[in-house]
């Protein structure tokens, strides 16, 4: 089977495309990257969407007419990546959309939700394919947070037989899952109380701010003529101030126990506003804002794998735009010392790639009717299928070959070699 995995961070910078084949062997679901492309929103889209993430509050007409828009980008997005990866439309069997987050709420009381906009009908009129969306929704009425929603996926592509290691994914939030090595999650740790507990296999959870901060500060900061630090050369040029990184780890967020997700319904554009405040009342240069800035980045995620992880990863795989910014990425070295950080893609997959993938792996998940979340990572009370299906034009066909296998969800995943 072939999927298409589309999904758009909370940077709303371009459109993640990723086209992947399936293939089962016994127990085994084989992985193949057929292509990946990066297609960028159109220009009035982009400035739309920008208007209406908050801190704006936007309008429900806003919020209709983007729903349509993005979905519209999402379909001609499609069309790109298959003519890149040298298909047909016909050779598709299915596409899976995570869509364009523009809210997601979890806060305590308040009623958890979750929107992303990307109409699937849309994607289905004009590409004829049957669509999976919004994946978010069914865990969050479950009582889940609706993220994360890649720890299985992750666990089943990326467990070492004998290390820990942590899958780091640092877009506009950052994001881990924590992966006990099959010999560690067989043995047992004491705990504070003296009793003996075994170490669980898996945890995720959102450990803050990714980029989106960084992004929002670059903005201001250049008049809108940067919209990141590429390769994190700006921040390179300054110094950490200790004294207002301290103060911005003392976020309650941080203190949060896991589960826990979080958007930019918090690290917002107000939030970015008050750090340059406070940096220019220190008088801080911009090249020391943005390496201050930084390092609240590398040093909250470092922080949280102390504070709520069972142990400390050997092994950190990077995925993510932050992976390329060399200024975080030296100071995430420098808060783990001992740990080796490397990036997802020596373990055979393309960073930038890998959450495409992930949610065409979970449209595959929903086609088959199993359950792609995670209870103990995002907190809902019982495994669930995610996602609604809007059907295709080959839909009948589809579903015959889905319900021939009669199978369960396999036990393992690997990527083609």
């Amino acid at each position: 089977m072939i999927v298409i995995g589309l999904m758009s961070g909370t940077s709303a910078d371009a459109i993640d495309v990723a086209v992947v084949r399936f293939e089962r062997q016994d127990d085994t679901l084989v992985l193949e990257l057929l292509g990946y492309r990066q297609h960028p929103y159109p220009t009035l889209v982009r400035e739309q969407l920008r208007a209406l993430l908050p801190p704006a509050t936007g309008s429900t007409a806003a919020v209709c007419e983007l729903a349509v828009l993005v979905g519209e980008a999402f379909a001609v997005a499609v069309f790109d990546a298959i003519a890149s990866a040298g298909l047909r439309l016909d050779t598709v069997d299915l596409i899976a959309s995570h869509g364009q987050t523009v809210y997601h709420q979890v806060a305590a009381g308040r009623t958890r939700s979750t929107l992303q906009l990307g109409a699937p009908a849309v994607i289905a009129a004009r590409t004829g394919c049957t669509v999976v969306a919004d994946f978010r929704p069914r865990d969050i009425a479950e009582g889940g947070q609706g993220a994360p929603l890649l720890p299985l996926l992750d666990t089943l592509l990326y467990r070492h037989p004998t290390h820990n290691r942590a899958l780091q994914n640092i877009g506009g939030i950052a994001n881990v899952t924590w992966v006990a090595g099959v010999d560690t999650a067989r043995r047992a740790v004491s705990s504070p109380t003296g009793q003996a507990a075994a170490i669980p296999a898996i945890q995720a959870f959102d450990t803050g701010p990714g980029n989106c901060l960084l992004d929002e500060l670059v903005y201001t900061l250049s008049n809108g003529q940067f919209e990141f630090d590429q390769d994190g050369a700006w921040a390179l040029r300054g110094q950490v101030n200790a004294a207002l990184l301290a103060e911005w780890l003392a976020d309650p967020y941080f203190a949060l126990p896991p589960p826990k997700s979080t958007g930019r319904e918090y690290w917002s554009g107000a939030y970015a506003t008050h750090m340059l405040a406070q940096a220019r009342a220190r008088v801080l240069s911009d090249a020391d804002l943005l390496a201050t800035a930084t390092a609240l980045t590398a040093r909250s995620i470092a922080d949280a794998y102390r504070r709520w992880l069972p142990a400390l990863p050997d092994e950190v795989l990077v995925s993510g735009g932050g992976a390329h910014n060399q200024a975080l990425m030296a100071m995430l070295a420098a808060a783990l010392p001992g740990v080796v950080l490397n990036p997802v893609d020596i373990c055979g997959l393309p960073g930038d790639a890998k959450e495409a993938v992930g949610f065409a792996w979970l449209g595959y998940y929903t086609l088959h009717g199993w359950p792609g979340n995670l209870p103990a990572c995002t907190g809902a009370g019982r495994p669930a299928v995610l996602g609604s299906v809007t059907p295709g034009n080959t839909y009948h066909d589809l579903m015959r070959r889905v319900l021939a296998e009669q199978r369960g969800p396999p036990s393992r995943a690997t990527l083609s070699s």
